[in-house]
């Protein structure tokens, strides 16, 4: 509660991380299966989905993909989903928390999600729907449209009450930067490649989380091409992340910080417009509201140098580092103010 406090006394809001797809249990039964809970969710096998028979389970079926390491819960049980709700709203009002992270959505219905968010009202609510990209012969597709349409499908079935965590983008950014295919940011529709190119608002960017660099290492971002990851996320739509690992190590967090006064400045938020002007092996432009542009690759360019850009008005170079260089407008062209 001492931290949650300290957050808000800085304008900040403390998000939990929900893990309600499944529940390690306290106890065991009489049968040495481990299903007996404890704590404001006292439940029994009861509670646990059918599928999980070697916890002996006997709920219904789950509605979402299994989770073989723990119980899986029934969210179909009216008194179960109750009984989050409760938990839920007593973390909002007795603990302080603000908003949720939803663990491992694909595991359970994104309606019975909708459910919690309207029962408990937090400020901010985003899922981890992590899902598989596409691949072929062990390399990423170029084409992505399954991957980012099943994000706005559970999105969809929490009525739009969820934001989802862009897998798609973090999947197409680290192999577009680490094999020199930058064209893989655009797709074929000239719209950014990832789950921010169809919902943008509900998009959460990222490069890295807990689940998949620091000590785990499981599909991380290459670690030479980070300053152009965060180049890319921090400049353009969705609600962009930065990992906290990243932000400790000095030079890093010298260009997280410039990227991020940028993006407050200008005005940048999830639903930002945005013109891709270049996407070829060694080089990704783009342009953002009109106002700022930025680059990632090693090819030179400049907004001043380019047709698309340079009649808008002057560009003056706000922030650059290994691989990239964000740009803001500074003598508009005859353009109507902001």
């Amino acid at each position: 509660m001492a931290l949650l406090e300290s957050l808000h006394s800085r304008g900040m809001k403390g998000v939990a991380d929900i893990v309600i797809n499944h529940r390690c249990a306290h106890s065991q039964d009489d049968q040495g299966r481990w299903n007996v809970f404890g704590g404001r969710l006292a439940w029994d096998a009861a509670a646990i989905t059918r599928d999980n028979a070697e916890f002996g389970g006997h709920g219904a079926r789950g509605s979402g993909e299994d989770y073989t390491a723990a119980p899986n819960i029934d969210h179909s049980q009216e008194r179960i989903r109750q009984d989050l709700i409760n938990w839920l709203k007593w973390l909002r009002k007795s603990i302080g928390y603000d908003g949720w992270r939803f663990d491992y959505v694909k595991g359970y219905s994104g309606e019975f999600t909708r459910e919690y968010i309207d029962g408990s009202v937090p400020s901010l609510a985003f899922g981890e729907f992590w899902d598989a990209c596409d691949y072929t012969d062990g390399v990423l597709d170029y084409n992505q449209d399954r991957h980012r349409q099943r994000i706005v499908d559970w999105c969809d079935k929490t009525g739009g009450t969820s934001a989802a965590f862009d897998f798609t983008t973090k999947g197409v950014l680290q192999e577009a930067v680490v094999r020199g295919e930058r064209w893989r940011l655009v797709d074929a529709q000239g719209r950014p490649s990832g789950f921010m190119g169809l919902w943008p608002s509900r998009a959460v960017t990222f490069i890295e989380n807990h689940d998949t660099g620091s000590t785990l290492g499981h599909w991380p971002f290459p670690s030479n091409h980070l300053h152009e990851g965060y180049a890319y996320i921090l400049t353009h739509p969705g609600t962009p992340c930065v990992f906290w690992d990243h932000w400790e190590q000095p030079e890093l967090r010298q260009s997280i910080k410039a990227l991020l006064k940028i993006r407050k400045e200008e005005a940048i938020d999830s639903r930002a417009q945005i013109k891709i002007l270049s996407a070829r092996a060694h080089l990704y432009s783009a342009c953002i509201n009109g106002r700022v542009c930025m680059k990632i690759g090693k090819d030179g360019w400049s907004p001043n140098g380019d047709s698309a850009t340079s009649e808008t008005g002057k560009w003056h170079l706000a922030t650059s580092g290994p691989n990239f260089a964000v740009w803001t407008l500074t003598e508009p062209a005859d353009l109507p103010s902001r």
